[in-house]
């Protein structure tokens, strides 16, 4: 079962707008489910403690923007809802990419001059 302490974060998110309530949902009900058995079948030798980080921040300011931490179980989920800001992007080859361990330290960055952003993905 999710503890308090994540539930509360995934609900601070909604309540700031960094996620829709759906997305709140999708992301409750896959913690409640990564509490049960390992949804992610992973590489030998690596498991499932491991986390997604993701790092929005505003070029201009310097400040962080978005700070999201999602156990790597749950980045099934995590892709998920990824897949709908950026639908360009193969997010089943990433997911696949960190469930075999290929993937580590920082995985994405990307300078959005457009709207002033710099994107951070870690896996940790």
């Amino acid at each position: 079962m999710a503890t308090t302490e994540e539930r509360m974060r995934i609900l601070r998110m909604i309540q700031e707008g960094k996620i829709t309530a759906e997305e709140g949902a999708k992301l409750l009900s896959a913690l409640r489910e990564s509490r049960r058995e390992p949804r992610l079948p992973l590489a030998p030798g690596r498991t499932a403690r491991g986390t997604l980080r993701v790092r929005v921040t505003d070029m201009a300011t310097g400040k962080t923007k978005v700070s999201v931490n999602l156990p790597l179980s749950l980045v099934d989920a995590g892709m998920g809802i990824a897949s709908q800001y950026a639908p360009d992007v193969n997010f089943g080859e990433i997911a696949d990419a960190i469930r075999s361990g290929q993937m580590e330290g920082k995985i994405v960055d990307v300078i959005d001059e457009e709207d002033g952003e710099h994107v951070e993905v870690f896996i940790e």
